[in-house]
């Protein structure tokens, strides 16, 4: 049990936030590109501008927010969030007024 509550705050989730332009066919192609780069980094959408990804540890995120700063496009707002499973844990869903259940936290296999 005790393994558990650390494993709240050594496990990570990474938050990307973004908003760009997607007026012309140049600015759209790039906005597909960077949401498949995304998903192709293991990050799964949560809404349509909210992509996340969960990471076994802080220095696992880091080389994904890493990653994510290398394939930033020329032109929009992108925001990066770290936080810790204990603090999305606490995240309030809702769909309409119904509560709506957290995307789990992977189970990775670790060897020692």
């Amino acid at each position: 049990m005790m393994y558990e509550a650390l494993n709240q705050y050594r496990i990570m989730w990474v938050l990307v936030f973004f908003d760009m332009p997607t007026e012309t066919k140049k600015q759209r192609k790039a906005a597909t590109r960077f949401r498949k780069q995304l998903i192709d980094d293991g990050f799964s959408m949560f809404q349509f501008s909210i992509y996340l990804r969960n990471c076994p540890s802080r220095e696992n995120a880091d080389v994904h927010v890493r990653r994510v700063k290398n394939m930033l496009p020329e032109y929009g707002h992108i925001g990066i969030l770290t936080i810790t499973d204990k603090q999305f844990g606490m995240m309030e869903l809702f769909y309409s007024r119904k509560p709506k259940e957290k995307p789990e936290t992977v189970q990775q296999l670790q060897l020692f």
